[in-house]
């Protein structure tokens, strides 16, 4: 370690004769100290207040943040690699700062992570990295266990031997919830785990809340070797609680799991993603045997069970089991979403089935409705457009599916008889296409519901009331467009119903 003494003694010199004021006295966070790598420019070095050697460059990181006043400022790191045998521990009103996540170089070995227990706290413009973590490994490389953070234009990778790349972790500092965390152009790059991730442990305080995440990626997380078998891209509630999240303009990409990921358990209020975007996530080979509900597979582009949810223009692409899964959905809406391809690079359906958008089980919560989706769009999948069962309050509005390759051919599957039928109160309106599912659209015993839309299909089946259960059902307005049906055939077709359980009315 060198520190730089000139700088200092030029400082001395002022302030003697009263030239320049105490930095104590500055405006709060204005100090800077800069730290200079050992494979910095000569002139960096020079201009520096600590010079790094090279091994062992967090003690001079910390130093610097050390040595800031207690109304904090800024540790400005130079271009170059500081080499972190050990961990940084930022204090409070502090930042730490970069050249840019191409020019400045955080490698942090011997179980060191850069750990944030203060609050205001900014870290900004650098890449880290950690590896080879031999100690407890359940932490993260970027590790906030306090509110009023923010991280921007970082961009992280990891190995697999730590949970998380960057972990925001409600552990009871101050006995009070985590608030405010900002995370904004941050990148998760081919982490060998979570790329983001929220939980909690040993603590009553496990709210996250007002928690903001703008121009995010998460890339490849766990794609090429995994903490777990279950690691996501975007990880929100693992065992924390959280409130009030804002997801814009973010992507999940190549995940070994699911993209964006709620766990079950924790409670989920007032979520709104906005123009994300999840492809080819759920890069896992599929079970052999599936269970819903259980850990044997998620596979979503966004896996969202039991809360309360919005869904502002967000696209799914080749996931490979869902685009967009909802268990216990609370009130859920979905705006102008589309998924493509679901199920995409994979062949064997008999256990999972993919499907572009998942509802089930909203028979259990007491929203009204449980779900809106308007304007949502399923583009070729490989499986299901559509699936609900077990579901009341269901409100579907212009919902176009295009060409599902189907599911023991049915591309859209309301009401399903192997797991418990029932769309109930509920009203669905479809525009669907295509010939590679015999059977298009089936409905089973729904009751109290209304369907309408219209068909393009030249398959002998392409709408079908069945069940016994049926009851008060209709059918209204739906027009099919087909070149094989006979003339006059409206191509909506019941089985198994009671008599006027189902009316049909205007439909062509």
């Amino acid at each position: 370690m060198i520190i730089q003494r000139t700088t200092r003694l030029i400082i001395a010199v002022f302030l003697v004769f009263g030239m320049v004021p105490f930095v104590g006295a500055l405006e709060p966070g204005t100090a800077t100290i800069t730290v200079a790598a050992s494979d910095s420019t000569s002139t960096a070095k020079a201009q520096a207040d600590y010079v790094c050697d090279g091994s062992n460059d967090q003690a001079e990181i910390q130093n610097a943040i050390n040595a800031l006043p207690a109304s904090g400022g800024t540790v400005r790191l130079t271009e170059g690699t500081f080499n972190c045998a050990g961990s940084v521990l930022p204090k409070a009103h502090t930042t730490l700062s970069g050249q840019g996540d191409d020019k400045t170089f955080i490698r942090f070995t011997n179980d060191g992570i850069l750990r944030v227990d203060a609050e205001y706290v900014t870290l900004e413009n650098f890449h880290v990295k950690g590896t080879g973590y031999s100690a407890s490994r359940d932490f993260g490389v970027v590790y906030i266990r306090a509110g009023h953070n923010a991280v921007r234009d970082v961009t992280g990778t990891a190995d697999r031997t730590i949970q998380g790349l960057f972990y925001v972790r409600s552990v009871g500092l101050g006995n009070k919830n985590i608030e405010d965390i900002e995370f904004t152009r941050v990148v998760a790059d081919s982490p060998g785990t979570y790329g983001f991730l929220h939980s909690s442990w040993g603590t009553d305080y496990k709210v996250h809340k007002n928690i903001r995440y703008t121009d995010c990626r998460a890339i490849d997380c766990g794609r090429y070797s995994a903490y777990n078998p279950w690691v996501t891209g975007f990880d929100f509630a693992e065992l924390n609680d959280i409130e009030n999240l804002r997801v814009t303009r973010c992507i999940a990409e190549g995940t070994l799991e699911s993209g964006f990921h709620f766990e079950y358990g924790p409670n989920k209020k007032d979520i709104v993603l906005t123009d994300c975007i999840s492809r080819n996530n759920g890069q896992k080979a599929f079970p052999k045997t599936y269970s819903l509900g259980g850990e044997d597979y998620f596979g979503a582009g966004y896996y969202a069970p039991r809360g309360a949810y919005t869904f502002n223009n967000c696209t799914a692409e080749g996931n490979s089991a869902y685009g967009f899964f909802f268990s216990y959905p609370d009130g859920v809406y979905l705006y102008d979403c589309t998924d493509f391809e679901t199920g995409r690079g994979k062949t064997d359906y008999s256990a999972v089935k993919p499907t572009s958008f998942f509802i089930v089980q909203s028979q259990l919560t007491n929203a009204n409705p449980s779900v809106v989706m308007e304007n949502c769009v399923s583009i070729n999948s490989h499986g299901r457009g559509l699936y609900a069962t077990l579901v009341d309050y269901v409100q579907v509005k212009n919902f176009t599916m295009t060409n599902p390759g189907g599911i023991d051919g049915v591309g859209a599957l309301i009401g399903d008889p192997s797991l418990g039928v029932g769309f109930v109160s509920s009203s669905l309106d479809i525009h669907a296409s295509g010939n590679s599912a015999s059977r298009l659209v089936t409905v089973n015993s729904a009751s109290n519901s209304k369907f309408t839309g219209s068909i393009v299909s030249d398959v002998a089946t392409p709408f079908t009331v069945a069940g016994g259960g049926t009851n008060n059902v209709v059918v209204e307005g739906i027009k099919t467009v087909s070149n094989t049906l006979p003339a006059g055939s409206t191509g909506i077709t019941t089985s198994g119903v009671n008599s006027g359980a189902v009316r049909i009315t205007d439909c062509t």
